[in-house]
């Protein structure tokens, strides 16, 4: 297969994919953190390891090359060396740790991990305390001593939701938005991006439309490729309308974009409907899941290039959402199949373990989560093939197999 990304769509055959395995940072996730660390609850590592491997098996059933963020970024240091010590260095910078000696400390424990890839999973894990050699706390400075002495244990905060590589970086044709996050918990995640799409063999030369240095916040999980010139991306949470402008300006006069048309789905600013992908995914050529109750908040607005080179155009589409997506496809008709058959318990119960939050792997086969069995059950009686996934565990995070996955590779849909 080619180097390099390629999403054109959100169905064609998956061919690679990116995935995290949920590693050491479920341990060092305190249930006094839990809101800080944007979790409900703690996953049981092992069991949230086995199903993610069942997910990662399932991919591999069906052809899909499945590649992990650790192991991108430690090949990114093995191919450029100098890269680790550029990269500790703007890891501890945006650590938020306090004081002379505990940065001093920290730095000396994650540079003596000889293996990149381990060094890469303890960056991901965090730090406790206890794993650090500190000296007598009446040597530290203030500042340091009320670090030391805080109520948790932990010198650097893991990265528990790094599991959902979907968010700290989007896939767009060629191309890759590397995103500023909505909070400072996530956003350090897409420091390894960074690294991956400067230093990486395969992925260096990646186009850039986004980036995390950005003044405005942006997330994958609103980004959908509906094809190669078009682009959906939800106005959320966490992802903000001025972000879409500057994706916008980015991608429409760069001359590795085919895209030329973005439309903006506004939708209810809230954590149950954090992304657009937990409300709306693509799971055929003509058909969508949906969450029923987001139709009667839902506004949608256009953007294109202006005539005027650098300007660019907006306007709120005022149809229904069947002939706007229609006609982004170019189809007659697509049919939005909603999640929980309609019933509004079952609707409300299954979007928040991300009935709708589905991952094609080609169309009309689809990733969900087993636990969701009305929306299963309507998926299969639409003829749709489903590859059903264990999710008790990884479930407890809030996010689905889209979530959980960055495809680097689809093949084009036919076209005709």
């Amino acid at each position: 297969m080619a180097k390099g990304l390629h999403v054109p769509n959100e169905i064609g055959q998956l061919r690679r994919v990116c995935l995290h395995r949920p590693g050491d940072e479920l341990l060092n996730l305190p249930p006094s953190e839990l809101d800080r660390l944007l979790f409900e609850d703690v996953p049981f590592l092992e069991d949230a390891q086995a199903e993610h491997d069942a997910f990662a098996q399932t991919l591999r059933n069906q052809g899909v090359e499945v590649v992990y963020l650790e192991d991108l970024v430690a090949e990114a240091f093995d191919a450029m060396p100098s890269a680790r010590e550029e990269f500790l260095d703007q890891y501890l910078a945006e650590a938020g740790i306090k004081g002379k000696i505990l940065p001093a400390a920290i730095r000396e424990r994650l540079g003596a991990i000889a293996d990149n890839r381990e060094f890469v999973k303890k960056t991901m894990a965090g730090l406790t305390k206890d794993e650090i050699d500190l000296p007598l706390v009446r040597s530290l400075p203030l500042d340091a001593v009320s670090r030391v002495e805080s109520e948790t244990n932990l010198a650097i905060d893991p990265m528990p939701n790094l599991y959902f590589t979907r968010d700290p970086f989007a896939v767009i044709g060629n191309g890759v938005n590397l995103n500023r996050m909505y909070s400072a918990t996530r956003n350090r995640e897409t420091i390894y991006g960074k690294y991956l799409f400067k230093y990486h063999p395969d992925y260096k030369d990646t186009t850039l439309y986004f980036r995390r240095d950005a003044s405005f916040h942006a997330e994958g999980g609103d980004v959908l490729n509906i094809n190669e010139h078009t682009i959906a991306v939800g106005i959320s949470q966490r992802t903000q309308a001025a972000a879409i402008d500057v994706m916008a300006q980015n991608m429409f006069w760069d001359s590795d974009s085919k895209v030329d048309r973005i439309l903006a789905f506004e939708i209810p600013n809230s954590r149950a409907f954090m992304h657009l992908d937990t409300v709306f995914t693509q799971i055929d050529v003509d058909k969508f899941t949906i969450y029923p109750a987001i139709m009667e908040t839902l506004r949608v607005f256009e953007l294109t290039p202006s005539l005027r080179s650098g300007e660019v155009s907006i306007r709120e589409i005022n149809d229904t959402l069947e002939h706007i997506l229609a006609g982004a496809l170019g189809i007659d008709q697509v049919k939005l199949i909603p999640c929980g058959g309609g019933d509004p318990i079952a609707a409300a119960r299954e979007q928040w373990s991300d009935a709708s939050n589905t991952l094609a792997v080609a169309p009309g086969k689809i990733c969900v989560y087993a636990r969701n069995t009305v929306t299963n059950d309507v998926l299969y009686k639409e003829g749709m093939d489903l590859l059903v996934i264990p999710s008790a565990e990884l479930s407890r995070g809030r996010g689905g197999p889209r979530c959980m996955s960055m495809p680097f590779w689809r093949d084009d849909l036919p076209t005709g």
